[in-house]
């Protein structure tokens, strides 16, 4: 007979989800269990703190396999996607030698930023490299897309090169809107006509662009990416389709550049949805072939996030990003480099972009796995919640005629830049982290002295439109970067001294606090290991020549040693109570004023201390 071979988890006997909640509350004795555990998204969902298989089983996403309608497990049976670089050049020849040289370092999809006039221009930019082996995109003027598309189909046909050829043009006359505020100054239907009329003999060229990426730049929530994406994509199809155009023909055409932000989990969930939601939205119009609805997603890591001050953080941002997209199985990636926000990329931060793809690649395999998030209980409950929460707004957008129209009455661009002017708040409150930045700074670090460029160093092209209601490209580091580079101008630098005393681990945690507090104004801070009265402090602190003291100690002593210290000081400097103690209108009521704790707004807090402060 047959040896019986015994299951791990044959031991213990199954947990309904009934018996852990009782459990759980009892555990968390009296604590409200929604307030603790479930944690209420941007999104406009909760998420629970645990999924289990009953929460997915009457999902129909989880029917399909990699590479079937309605694709949210991929659009292909692989992963290996493409390790995209922008080639930032002033003149094609430039551009040809940058290209060349990182395709032999591994990179296999080029996005050209160069201007091409002609024919001539771009033998001279694709010299020399395999066009079956390299995908290759160009960002252009909207108003030069034809011009390049009828210059590119010349080239490929000369070249024997049409029918292999991948790649795309960036195509996106809705970027004035977007960036300004201000209305296309031409008829983008006719335009897109005569786009699609120079690439039909080129296949696999997609000339419609969908740029949500700037949407995730410009600090949108996710759903709110996704469902402006897909109102964008159902704009080009609704558009061309009652021009005449067959829908697998416009289909093909469409490509999105979508952003990837730091919710890790949610961006995996954000292309599995993206692919889902689209693929109905195409057969609608009634499509040939199945196929015809696939999405072809290239993903760009945000700018949003990245910040001048410990900008390496922005490698540790960008490569969860970055995974987030690989796992969820796009087409291609471009990496931000680390030192975009202040200067143009150099060739160190170039070639750790790309190591940072070759890692995910080479030594985590990501590449040979298609869709391993499929049947997670909890990424599948998040691709379908997103999906719906994009499709709410999709239908809102349709309803008040779509998306071309409301980009041109700004409505669209408002509803981003509210939802960043809550993103600014939240880094100012801290309830947004930004490691380096609003939290744990590098105190002694200086920046100034490295900043190259100002705003946008991607080297794309901006059309030399009026400012208008366009979307605020604010990065959510910018006002404190503000604040430190305004400490650095200043011909003094303000000393924050910690006058520690009384309970051991009280102490210590409000100077902990308090020097990341004041440290995100690159402040120089002096710390001690206590006092034993506060005259004792108070006399250290000014012989270190302090501008600000800070008492560190315990709720229940600052009753005593605040007042003491306060009137000891007598205003040779600025006296701060770190915390929010019960005895705070006690205090203010003795002329102390300044108090810092978690609920202070950082930011303006700062801000006023800078007005007092700097000289």
């Amino acid at each position: 007979m047959a040896e019986k071979k015994e299951k791990l988890f044959d031991m213990f006997p199954e947990c309904s989800y009934d018996e852990w909640r009782a459990k759980v509350e009892a555990d968390l004795k009296g604590a409200d269990f929604n307030k603790k555990l479930v944690w209420r998204t941007n999104e406009g969902f909760n998420v629970e703190p645990v999924y289990r298989a009953e929460n997915i089983a009457d999902l129909k996403t989880i029917d399909s396999l990699p590479g079937e309608y309605p694709y949210v497990r991929g659009t292909r049976t692989d992963n290996d996607w493409l390790i995209r670089q922008e080639v930032l050049a002033e003149t094609p020849a430039e551009a040809n030698a940058i290209a060349k040289d990182i395709i032999t370092k591994g990179i296999n999809s080029l996005g050209f930023n160069v201007e091409v006039k002609s024919v001539d221009d771009l033998k001279t930019l694709l010299d020399g490299i395999d066009l079956k082996a390299i995908e290759v995109n160009f960002k252009c003027c909207p108003r030069h897309a034809v011009e390049l598309a009828k210059a590119l189909a010349a080239y490929l046909n000369d070249n024997g090169a049409a029918d292999t050829f991948r790649g795309s043009i960036d195509f996106n006359p809705m970027r004035r809107a977007l960036k300004h505020g201000t209305k296309f100054p031409g008829d983008i239907k006719a335009i897109a006509l005569e786009l699609l009329d120079a690439v039909k003999g080129v296949p696999a060229l997609r000339v419609l662009s969908v740029d949500s990426f700037m949407f995730c730049n410009a600090g949108a929530y996710i759903f709110q990416e996704l469902g402006y994406a897909m109102t964008w994509g159902a704009e080009w199809m609704t558009m061309l389709t009652e021009a005449g155009v067959k829908a697998d023909e416009v289909a093909r055409r469409i490509k999105f550049n979508m952003g990837i932000s730091s919710n890790y989990f949610m961006e995996i969930a954000k292309f599995r949805a993206a692919r889902m939601v689209w693929a109905q939205i195409v057969e609608q119009y009634k499509p040939e072939a199945k196929e015809s609805a696939k999405m072809t997603v290239h993903a760009v890591t945000s700018r949003f996030n990245q910040t001048i001050y410990d900008a390496h953080v922005n490698l540790l941002r960008s490569q969860t990003e970055t995974m987030s997209a690989a796992l969820a199985g796009v087409d291609s990636i471009t990496t931000t480099p680390f030192d975009v926000p202040y200067k143009k990329p150099d060739a160190f931060s170039e070639r750790i972009a790309r190591n940072q793809q070759f890692l995910l690649k080479e030594e985590s395999h990501l590449d040979k796995v298609v869709d391993p998030a499929g049947g997670s209980y909890y990424v599948e409950t998040l691709t379908v919640s997103l999906a719906k929460e994009a499709w709410k707004l999709f239908l809102d957008i349709e309803d008040k005629g779509g998306f071309l129209a409301c980009i041109d009455d700004c409505s669209i661009q408002k509803a981003v830049n509210a939802t960043a002017e809550k993103r600014h708040l939240d880094v100012a409150r801290r309830k947004e982290i930004l490691l380096g930045t609003n939290q744990y700074p590098n105190i002694n670090e200086t920046a100034a002295q490295k900043i190259e460029t100002e705003g946008c160093s991607c080297g794309c092209h901006h059309d030399n439109a009026p400012e208008g209601e366009g979307l605020s490209m604010k990065r959510a580091a910018s006002d404190f970067e503000a604040l430190r580079l305004a400490t650095e101008a200043a011909s003094n630098r303000p000393k924050v001294f910690m006058l520690t005393i009384g309970n051991l681990a009280m102490r210590l945690a409000r100077a902990q606090f308090s020097t990341n507090f004041f440290g995100c104004a690159g402040y120089e801070i002096i710390d001690n290991l206590g006092f034993d009265t506060v005259e004792a402090g108070v006399d250290a602190a000014l012989e270190k020549g302090a501008d600000v003291i800070v008492l560190c100690s315990s709720d229940d002593e600052y009753a005593t040693l605040a007042p003491e210290a306060f009137k000891y000081l007598d205003g040779r400097a600025l006296f701060v109570v770190a915390g929010a103690p019960a005895c705070m209108d006690d205090l203010k009521a003795a002329g102390i004023n300044d108090f810092i704790h978690v609920r202070c707004n950082v930011l303006d807090t700062l801000k006023e201390f800078n007005a007092k402060l700097l000289k």
